[in-house]
């Protein structure tokens, strides 16, 4: 039976929807074209290492606020405050936070909105209509509103049924699809030629490449791979069963991020090798990376055509692989304002997810109307200055302001030994000092 408020009937519920929600476009993109700009495998190696160093201890103090207070972010961070000063700005952070999470998934439904036309797009081809299958590609206002409408609409639908048959449920299929659908495309991207020399390049590091600004890059991508800053950890740690041993869970959530992450190179960067050794331009006149939606949008599409027809079946492949990425994070994203209307404005869930999704998408379509003025800038104040301010923010809750005796008692919930382990001799001191300081230096040389 349900708690009242929804709840994660299974550990493997909670470890998909948390690995979805981190796994989206900046691991399956975003990875592993900073692993391409940045020296390849020593970029690798030191994500990796800054993954468990930096990213399980932020993850683990949004998912321990989150199952103590089981409430939104706003209130959760009011509830573990200990005075009037604390709980005014617990109230604020959490605020900002539902402020940054919808400001993200605005145009991060714009991004996966192409997506969907691209996915569209071979099918459209297959049937004959050329003409729609242009206009799915061509890059009109008409056609990111529209297909960020369906991708909208197809985020809403899953919210809108609940925890355990909405988030859960879905989290449960779409995560094995996505790993599926990876590992046979990486399975038909190593039989190309080209593909070795990406495979090189990934995997054998040359630490020459080892630079500061591969670490602050490494740094960046270890945090904000595992959606940490905006809440969403929190409201899904929210969700737990309080017999779940939390350090071990965190774990194994930071394990399958990073494990996605690493795979999603195996497929991306000898992709690209093999583009370029048909012909395709990966790197601009400079010798930079061409990254982000040019090369996920030009260059593999032009690859795809190179196949003759089995380049269409790839195509669908790789475009089903980005759009399940893409919901599995969106999903969590628009619960976070949604859990806010329902447990602080008493809006039924039925009712507050559309009211909050159409409030979202409105902001997309002003982005879309205003692309080269406001796209840019929506994630530049959200992913730039927003994440990482939130997740010194939530650190420093969860170090100085709660508690040390009810975030101890949270934690032995589940795990009862808590006090005998590795983790608890570390992690409380970590957190308060190490994690807001790394994530500091990275915001500074970041907006630097």
């Amino acid at each position: 039976m349900s708690a009242p408020r929804g709840q994660f009937s299974t550990n493997i519920g909670f470890l998909m929807a948390a690995a979805g929600s981190a796994v989206g476009l900046g691991n399956i993109w975003g990875f592993p074209t900073k692993a391409a700009g940045n020296g390849g495998a020593a970029f690798v190696v030191v994500y990796l290492f800054l993954a468990f160093a930096l990213a399980y201890p932020a993850l683990m103090a949004e998912l321990t606020i989150g199952r103590y207070a089981r409430r939104n972010m706003v209130q959760a961070l009011r509830i573990i405050s200990n005075g009037p000063v604390s709980r005014f700005f617990g109230g604020l952070t959490g605020f900002v936070g539902i402020l940054v999470a919808s400001l993200v998934l605005s145009f991060y439904a714009i991004v996966a909105g192409w997506m969907v036309a691209h996915l569209a797009e071979p099918f459209a081809a297959l049937f004959g209509a050329q003409g729609a299958a242009q206009w799915l590609t061509d890059n009109s206002t008409e056609r990111n509103l529209l297909f960020t409408a369906i991708f909208s609409g197809l985020t809403m639908l899953i919210i809108a049924s609940g925890v355990e048959k909405g988030i859960e449920r879905w989290s449960t299929l779409l995560m094995p699809s996505l790993i599926i659908l990876l590992l046979s495309l990486i399975g038909y991207v190593l039989t190309q030629p080209g593909a070795l020399s990406g495979l090189e390049v990934y995997l054998m590091p040359d630490f020459s490449h080892f630079t500061p600004k591969l670490l602050i890059s490494a740094l960046g991508q270890a945090f904000f791979s595992l959606s940490l800053g905006v809440g969403t950890m929190l409201i899904y740690g929210s969700y737990l069963s309080q017999q779940e041993s939390l350090p071990r869970l965190g774990a194994l959530v930071t394990l399958i991020d990073v494990g996605i992450a690493f795979t999603a190179g195996l497929l991306i960067l000898p992709a690209m090798y093999v583009a370029q050794e048909a012909g395709s331009q990966i790197f601009s006149a400079s010798g930079e990376l061409i990254a982000g939606p040019d090369l996920i949008l030009q260059v593999l599409p032009a690859l795809f055509d190179t196949m003759g027809k089995a380049g269409i079946v790839v195509a669908i492949t790789f475009f089903a692989l980005m759009v399940i990425a893409s919901l599995t994070s969106s999903i969590s994203m628009l619960e976070v304002p949604v859990a806010f209307s329902i447990e602080n404005l008493g809006i039924p869930r039925r009712i507050a997810t559309p009211a909050v999704g159409l409030i979202i998408f409105g902001i997309s379509t002003v982005i879309i109307t205003h692309f080269d003025t406001l796209f840019g800038l929506a994630v530049s104040i959200s992913t730039e200055y927003g994440q990482p301010l939130l997740g010194i923010a939530l650190c420093l809750f969860a170090g100085w302001v709660w508690r040390r005796d009810q975030l101890l008692a949270e934690l032995k919930k589940g795990h009862p030994n808590i006090e005998q382990t590795l983790f608890w001799r570390i992690w409380p001191w970590y957190v308060r000092i190490v994690c807001p300081l790394l994530i500091m230096t990275a915001f500074v040389h970041s907006v630097i």
